[in-house]
């Protein structure tokens, strides 16, 4: 026990944000969360799986290995840095409220997790603590320029907090590795996120810092603990709306591992829902060519609408870099109208070449509806449960994005979700479908299929394991991640080399 200020001393500062956090997340233990919780951590473990496999089969995969090695090779942080880079690169990743974590959250604890023999169980604490800390992190500063996979800083949090879990690390290594990190934050361009491979290292370059600062850190460096809200600090030059409550509050109660969407399709979560109607419709639209369309309009939320202007700044076509076909929201309804489905393979040649699909494509225009935006926006992700903590100061923030959806929301903000049991990404959208016989075809969605609060489809645990098998991935290592909690370290070893030993093994160093 702490005692108290002698005579003449004055008051003793809180605990910073770090202190707190790091203390919190180097004593966590698995049975800490809920069954449904740990249920949320399988079902991200094998679909991260399925997404690195669908980027190192990618031709861009065959770069990526040449770059950094494979999944599999002996130095932990560049076998973290390549699993980063295919994750990422086809945009076929998961999210959550808030950040996408899992290429830092997942991706460290399964590079680590031979070296160190972690347990089935040890592998998935790792992630649970990488998971909270880089989501609670990235919520403080999600009013402000960088969201989504823009948002580097998540792999500051998550690479730190997966590593030194799985190491089982003190807290006070904890504070000084993050407090080094976030000194020195990525600034992602959109230059060269949006239309060349750079995209990959918006995760990559985060995670070797931190990997860095954790080695740091064990050595004796030492950093600001109070990095996140000191007046000079991250939150201040990351964020319009600094939250620095969102990194602390709720701490074992509010899970926010329990706020994941997971995609079906490769692409931006902000088109998804668009790609899930064209899905739809071209069940009712067998062998449709694209001369007998006369034109589609998409409308959606300010988040789709808004990616359609970002992408269209530049031109689209075969050619094009991944980053650029991933959010091409014509191409990526196009091709689901025509074949039924959007999967990697698509985003490379030879279907990538494929002159219907940009035929198709030319006709695809996008409009904006004030309603889904609102739906959007009072949804926990992306942004509504930092809305509902900023309370009245919301308004400000939502109007200077888009007027008509401030317009749209309630005159008052409910107070903030204290558990994500019920959370919901409400990315809505509308295809409709006008053909030149005549005939109209319109298909909708509140939620993209996978993403957290759709409850018309199958469950997280069957999506996953259908994404790993249709890339290629055994059904048992599918099955051995079911079972993840009783493995022992031999065991995960098998399971890393099922899952991914087939892909790169020859690259590594």
């Amino acid at each position: 026990m702490n005692a108290a200020p002698g005579p003449g001393a004055g008051p003793r500062n809180p605990p910073s944000l770090i202190t707190r956090l790091a203390g919190w997340a180097a004593a966590l233990r698995l049975d800490d969360a809920p069954g449904r919780v740990t249920a949320h951590l399988r079902s991200q473990l094998l679909s991260q799986l399925a997404a690195a496999r669908a980027g190192y089969a990618h031709p861009l995969g065959a770069r990526i290995l040449r770059a950094w090695g494979g999944p599999l090779q002996a130095d932990p942080g560049r076998a973290a840095r390549t699993l980063a880079a295919a994750t990422i690169c086809l945009d076929y990743d998961d999210t959550a409220y808030a950040g996408h974590l899992s290429h830092s959250t997942v991706n460290v604890p399964l590079a680590y997790a031979r070296p160190l023999r972690l347990s089935g169980r040890g592998l998935l604490t790792a992630v649970l603590a990488a998971n909270e800390c880089a989501a609670r992190i990235t919520a403080a500063a999600t009013l402000g320029p960088f969201r989504g996979q823009t948002a580097g800083h998540t792999h500051l949090a998550g690479a730190v907090a997966g590593r030194l879990r799985a190491e089982d690390a003190p807290a006070a290594t904890w504070a000084n590795a993050l407090g080094l990190a976030f000194s020195v934050p990525t600034w992602t361009l959109p230059r060269g996120f949006f239309t060349t491979d750079a995209k990959l290292l918006t995760a990559a370059a985060p995670l070797q810092t931190a990997l860095s600062a954790c080695d740091g850190a064990a050595a004796g460096l030492l950093g600001p603990d109070d990095i996140l809200e000191h007046p000079a600090g991250f939150l201040d030059r990351f964020a319009d709306l600094p939250l620095p409550e969102e990194a602390v509050a709720g701490l074992g109660t509010c899970w926010y591992t329990e706020t994941l969407s997971y995609k079906v399709h490769p692409g931006s979560a902000y088109t998804s829902a668009a790609v899930d109607c064209a899905v739809e419709l071209h069940r009712d639209l067998p062998g449709l060519r694209p001369e007998e369309v006369a034109d589609v309009l998409v409308e959606g939320s300010l988040f789709t609408s808004g990616l359609d202007r970002i992408s269209r700044r530049q031109a689209v076509g075969p050619d094009s870099s991944v980053a650029a076909l991933n959010f091409s929201l014509p191409y990526n309804v196009a091709t689901a109208l025509l074949t039924g489905a959007l999967r990697p393979a698509d985003l490379a040649p030879p279907a990538v070449a494929e002159p219907d699909r940009w035929d198709l494509a030319a006709k695809v225009r996008t409009g904006h509806d004030p309603e889904l935006s609102r739906t959007a926006l009072l949804a926990t992700a992306p942004l509504g449960q930092a809305l509902r903590r900023a309370g009245d100061r919301a308004e400000g923030w939502v109007r200077a994005a888009d007027a008509e959806a401030a317009d749209a929301l309630p005159p008052s903000w409910p107070p903030p979700e204290e558990d994500f049991r019920r959370a919901r990404k409400d990315l809505g959208a509308r295809l409709t479908v006008r053909l030149r016989d005549g005939r109209t075809l319109r298909a909708e969605r509140r939620t993209a299929v996978g993403a957290a609060g759709d409850a018309g489809g199958p469950d997280h645990a069957d999506l996953a394991r259908r994404k790993f098998l249709g890339c290629g991935g055994p059904p048992e290592a599918a099955d051995l991640v079911q079972d993840l909690e009783r493995l022992g370290p031999e065991e995960v070893g098998r399971l890393l080399d099922l899952a991914l030993g087939d892909v790169g093994r020859t690259h590594g160093h």
